[in-house]
């Protein structure tokens, strides 16, 4: 699964790599970004016939939801299951977004947090689902979304057995709806490469409070039988440092 994840880069950065078009909106970086929060998502719209970068808060709320408590919960969608799921069956069939990522952690069955990434350092984009939920009191529309998983790659097994679904800048506009596609042809984007250019580290337990949000949660960590020692020397640039370097992708 994917509870936890990076997206540092700005919003108006991702208008550019995306081509997309109208307002850039205001969304901080986050080193540790956790459900319920507003993240950068890249939409299409089919009237307007052009991508958006937009705020969309992370949990998906399925229409029929008297709340938004239950989005908390449906932060992952299983790639298998999308179109039999009531949850997502419409949204895996008109509501599909990418999510500009630089990175997710995740924890192994020891309970250390481990930062994975592109081997390269540039960014991910995840395959999600969005859906429009409308608060009966105020009568306000609050966008959600979800992160779209499969079965781990061999190199991720060891730390679990899910990860989010990473498509090549070549499968975005199927995905997004840009161009038709049958649900055979979507559901064959879902599958990982083998050779998924990926790599994780351990970092520091520091990542488990939401609390923390900041660059030096990226930072490799020394592990030994108490877990990450951050007193060890990490003074190597953090991962993220790459992408300033070079293009996005």
């Amino acid at each position: 699964m994917c509870g936890r994840f990076v997206q540092k880069v700005p919003a108006q950065e991702l208008v550019e790599v995306f081509g997309a078009e109208g307002p850039v909106p205001n969304i901080p970086a986050r080193y540790n970004a956790a459900p319920t929060q507003d993240i950068a998502v890249v939409r299409f719209n089919p009237k307007a016939g052009r991508r958006s970068i937009d705020p969309l808060r992370w949990g998906l709320v399925p229409s029929w939801e008297a709340d938004l408590k239950g989005g908390a919960k449906l932060i992952n969608a299983r790639s298998e299951t999308l179109a039999q799921k009531r949850s997502f069956a419409k949204a895996f069939q008109a509501r599909r977004c990418l999510v500009p990522v630089d990175g997710f952690y995740e924890w192994a069955p020891d309970r250390t947090p481990h930062f994975v990434r592109r081997i390269d350092g540039t960014p991910m984009v995840f395959a999600g689902l969005w859906e429009g939920w409308k608060d009966p009191q105020s009568e306000e529309w609050v966008r959600t979304f979800t992160i779209v998983t499969a079965d781990a790659v061999e190199r991720l097994r060891p730390i679990h057995h899910r990860m989010p679904v990473m498509l090549a800048p070549e499968q975005w506009p199927a995905w997004l709806g840009e161009t038709p596609s049958s649900p055979a042809q979507l559901r064959a984007l879902l599958a990982p490469p083998a050779d998924l250019p990926i790599e994780a580290y351990p970092v520091s337990t520091r990542v488990n409070a939401v609390r923390n949000d900041d660059p030096t949660l990226m930072v490799r960590a020394l592990v030994g039988p108490q877990g990450p020692d951050m007193n060890a020397d990490n003074s190597a640039a953090s991962p993220g440092s790459a992408i300033s370097r070079g293009t996005l992708f």
